[in-house]
């Protein structure tokens, strides 16, 4: 009977449809005969029936294909091996089941990390460089997880839970695995830490299947062939483990197209609640698009899942297919992007990236800026790209201190305790010193750890920012750097910005004095564990000579982080090679990208639009990742590792990045200045250098030199400011000046280009934003504009159609699996810049091509490119924005660019590389084999230095 009452309280919880409950029903006959006729003849016929237990199963479909515009596959699936497992139910009680369970999942973890393979795991908390938990996500997310964590249906039923002594609304990593590992799921302590962590992430897996006892969890995706063998040679001994043919995605060139494409992954329990309202085949271990057009074309790649009636025996052994229907396979998707183009540009780009960090790094240990050092004169000292090594992961700091880790890591991660074991004991006899020093007489090390101290207390949310007072005269002290830390503190303990209850007990009666010391001790602790704060003791170990570059280089070696090299890594140890040398090498070659050093400039974007069509060719954002291992994940550390990089490889670069145009913006204030009459093509305006007519008294760019009477052609040229600056004051009713009014008609004309609006590209994008004040440094690209490039790139294609405005899409059609054209995409024209007769057209033109005549390094090429260039600066301790629109070939324009570099020092740089994306496009021989190296510095050996600055 109890076998029935099973198979009742199955119905309950399945809330199977009309024929899996009939189906179930007949498992009830079929055990219920086994009863009555175990009664009649005896335990012995057991022996001879089967128990047959029917179930439904969907059958997932096969997701389509993404193709570019010319047929090349992007993005695809592949036959693979899954390890899969499912709860069996075989068990006398938890505890058993505990053991046993665990010790089978760790078998199968051990022998597949044996063979190279390992689990899948988007689990959101990882075992960080520490050795300590961490969650990999934040905000909404973080709690989303909490809740499926603590078995929550929604957030807000977190809370204190009395039987854990804690609130899980703010539970910690620790506490979650905890839970997990200890109070949920009985894993044993003799297991190590990563082990454990492994166990609980699969146990947690197949917890989201326990509605269907007899689906199968997957372990790990896409395992070797040596996996295979163990799984079938042991199967009898793994109960309820199998292996099964699947499919995992891939990505042809993923690096160059991860931005545009994003990457599929497991449904999150946030898409999973959204969809099963209107698909009720959604499940748990759903595949979806994730990111990008994977996610944007989901409903059209996905495809419909098939169904099959089966019977199975009770450890879930495939007994007899009683139906099967098919699966629908997904369609195909075709790109508007020209694979090729694509590679191309994305190469070139992160060429001229790493040549301009070449030719800044400079063999010293720290720049100081002068008096009169501007944002050009900004260089990088090689000791911050030591520091990089480790600040952007490409060491892997956790690694030194492992027991198998070479003798030169060893003896760095000697020298890092060393440093941080003094660090700490002087902070801590800092902190409680009786007459401390105030913050600006320390020392730039201690300065930067008691910054980092207050940071951390604010994050945490123990110095509560919201009760912090800005005009309390202790505060203004602080903030103007006069007081200890120590006084700051037990000021904001006195005043009751702190919230004790993080690191005291909130019934404990402690004085001031006794709150600081706790807190202080909780500090202190803290700090030893974290790596941001260790990271500061590696940065000062390098500053201080304790860990010399070559160490480092040569762990470059021992990390496999390049490939093996024993000579090279022989002489960075002996000396006979310089750290320095080595370094400007490998970023010359490439093998030490700028993605990977995050230092200024590190990223880029460039978007390439056909004018005639407002077809996307080229939308390519650096640096790009490897959606490989997103899409079918063995370990969350590579989305970890993304997701704190300095150089934002996860983050759209060309769709999502706003930054000023600079003076890009100037064919905006042009048309306006025509359309508006306050100019004419003949129009003459004398550069006087200093702007007087409003109070902050801008210069031009050239001041003190002039660029002399010149009309609207000429100052496109010269990227007179002085020029513009009379129009954008013009504009605003020159003597009866009214800056609304000003910005009311440049918010027009922007708004003409396409400014105002996003381009209706599918993929994340942000919203522009048209300047909302001053309209004389609006008409320069200052005040607040911000624009993206892939925004710009569609203004750019506008000025060379002269006029046309279009909607953006980076799809061109969609085919059912037999090659059907099911539905077809276009750029559609959004709007026509109609304000300018021919004439005021080729005033305007004309001056983008004496843009591009007047540069050097655009000398003898054969494409004749029109463009503007564009300088912004956003910070005076950073290098500014380089950008440059263009389109080519200038007679007859076939393709509009945008290219942006941010902190790129000058615009000229973003001119160069424009100019062979271009030859590149048309075939020029240079441009292209340029685009197939592997070289820093050929792009700008190839030309000679600009000579216009702006």
């Amino acid at each position: 009977m109890d076998k029935i009452k099973e198979q009742i309280q199955k119905i309950s919880k399945n809330r199977l449809g009309i024929v899996g409950a009939l189906m179930v029903l007949f498992s009830l006959i079929l055990a219920a005969r086994l009863f009555v006729l175990q009664i009649v003849k005896g335990d012995d016929y057991q022996e001879n029936y089967t128990l047959k237990i029917a179930k439904t199963e969907k059958i997932p479909a096969t997701r389509g294909n993404i193709y570019d515009r010319n047929g090349n596959v992007l993005a695809y699936n592949e036959l693979a091996y899954a390890v899969t497992i499912h709860d069996t139910g075989e068990y006398k009680d938890k505890k058993e089941k505990n053991e046993k369970l665990n010790e089978e999942i760790c078998t199968i973890i051990r022998r597949l990390r044996k063979n190279g393979d390992g689990i899948d795991n988007d689990f959101k908390i990882k075992i960080n460089e520490s050795g300590e938990y961490e969650f990999t996500v934040s905000g909404s997310a973080l709690q989303r997880f909490r809740a499926d964590m603590y078995d929550k249906t929604y957030v807000t039923d977190l809370g204190y839970d009395s039987k854990l002594k804690y609130d899980t609304s703010t539970a910690t990593a620790d506490q979650v695995m905890d839970y997990l590992i200890h109070d949920r799921y009985g894993i044993s302590d003799d297991y190590d830490k990563k082990t454990q962590y492994e166990i609980a992430i699969i146990r947690y897996g197949m917890s989201l299947n326990a509605y269907q006892k007899y689906i199968g969890t997957v372990i790990s995706s896409d395992v070797s062939q040596k996996s295979v063998a163990f799984i079938e040679e042991n199967k009898n001994e793994l109960t309820g483990v199998s292996i099964e043919e699947s499919t995992v995605r891939r990505y042809v060139d993923g690096e160059y197209f991860s931005n545009i494409l994003g990457y599929t992954g497991t449904i999150s329990s946030e898409q999973y609640e959204e969809r099963k309202l209107t698909d009720e085949n959604v499940e748990k271990t759903d595949v979806v698009g994730k990111a990008g057009l994977e996610q944007y074309l989901d409903p059209y790649l996905s495809g419909n899942k098939g169904e099959r009636m089966l019977y199975v025996d009770s450890v879930g052994k495939l007994l007899e297919i009683m139906k099967q229907d098919y699966p629908d396979s997904g369609q195909n998707a075709y790109l508007s992007i020209d694979k090729d183009l694509q590679i191309s540009t994305y190469r070139l780009l992160e060429q001229e990236i790493a040549g301009i960090i070449y030719s800044k790094i400079v063999n010293e240990k720290e720049y100081t800026a002068s008096s009169r050092s501007g944002a050009s004169d900004i260089v990088i000292p090689v000791y911050d790209v030591y520091f990089a090594l480790l600040n952007n992961g490409l060491i892997d700091t956790y690694e030194l201190s492992n027991n198998d880790a070479s003798d030169i890591s060893k003896n760095v991660y000697a020298a890092f305790s060393a440093h941080q074991e003094r660090a700490l004991s002087d902070i801590e006899s800092y902190l409680l010193s009786d007459s401390p020093k105030p913050y600006n007489s320390l020392s730039e090390e201690y300065q930067e750890m008691m910054t980092f101290i207050v940071k951390d207390l604010k994050e945490q949310g123990i110095l509560d920012t919201e009760k912090i007072d800005a005009k309390d005269e202790m505060q203004q002290k602080w903030t103007s750097e006069e007081l200890s830390v120590k006084e700051y503190l037990l000021y904001a303990i006195e005043n009751e910005w702190l919230n004790i209850a993080y690191f005291t007990e909130v019934n404990k009666y402690l004085d001031t004095q006794e709150v600081y010391e706790e807190l202080v001790s909780y500090t202190i602790n803290r700090l030893e564990k974290l790596k941001a704060y260790n990271l500061l003791v590696y940065k000062y170990a390098i500053a201080n000579d304790e860990i010399s570059g070559n160490e480092l280089c040569a762990i470059l070696y021992d990390q496999n982080v390049l490939p093996s090299d024993e000579e090279t890594r022989s002489s960075l140890l002996n000396g006979s090679l310089s750290a320095y040398q080595f370094i400007k090498d490998k970023i010359n070659n490439l093998e030490i990208t700028p993605g990977q050093l995050a230092l200024d400039p590190c990223s880029g974007s460039c978007v390439i639009i056909d004018v005639t069509t407002g077809e996307t060719l080229a939308l390519v954002s650096y640096p790009g990742y490897d959606n490989n291992k997103l899409a079918n994940p063995t370990s969350s550390s590579y989305y970890s590792y993304l997701n704190s990089s300095l150089s934002n490889p996860l983050y759209n670069h060309a769709t999502q990045q706003r930054t000023a145009p600079g003076s890009t913006f100037k064919i905006v204030s042009a048309t306006a200045g025509l359309s508006e009459g306050v100019i004419d093509t003949d129009t003459e305006i004398e550069d006087l250098g200093i702007f007087e007519e409003v109070s902050n008294k801008p210069k031009c760019w050239y001041w003190p030199s002039s660029h002399g009477f010149i009309n609207v052609s000429q100052a496109i040229r010269d990227s007179c400011n002085y020029f513009f600056y009379t129009v954008g004051y013009d504009l605003a009713g020159g003597e009866r000046y009214s800056d609304s009014a000003g910005i009311e008609k440049i918010t027009r004309y922007a708004t003409l280009y396409g400014l105002a609006d996003k381009t209706g590209i599918e993929i994340d994008e942000a919203e522009p934003k048209i300047a909302t004040e001053y309209p004389v440094m609006a008409a320069i690209g200052q005040s607040d504009n911000n624009y993206t490039t892939v925004c710009l790139a569609r203004y750019a294609a506008a000025v060379a159609n002269s006029g046309t405005v279009y909607n953006l899409t980076l799809l061109d059609h969609i085919e059912d699996s037999e090659g059907n054209i099911v539905e077809s995409f276009s750029p559609s024209v959004k709007n026509k810049v109609d304000v300018l007769d021919s004439s005021e057209w080729n005033a305007i033109h004309s001056g983008m091509r004496m843009v591009c005549e007047e540069m050097d390094s655009f000398d003898n090429f054969p494409v004749n490119i029109a463009g503007k260039t564009g300088t912004a600066q956003e910070t005076k301790t950073r290098p500014n924005h380089a950008l440059f629109i263009g389109y080519a070939p200038y007679e007859n324009p076939k393709i509009a660019v945008c290219t942006r570099i941010p902190n790129g020092y000058t615009s000229h740089n973003s001119a160069d590389v424009s100019k062979h994306i271009i030859g590149a496009y048309f075939g020029v021989e240079e441009s292209k084999q340029l685009s197939k190296g592997n070289s820093a510095t050929a792009i700008s050996s190839s030309s000679s230095q600009n000579t216009i600055t702006d």
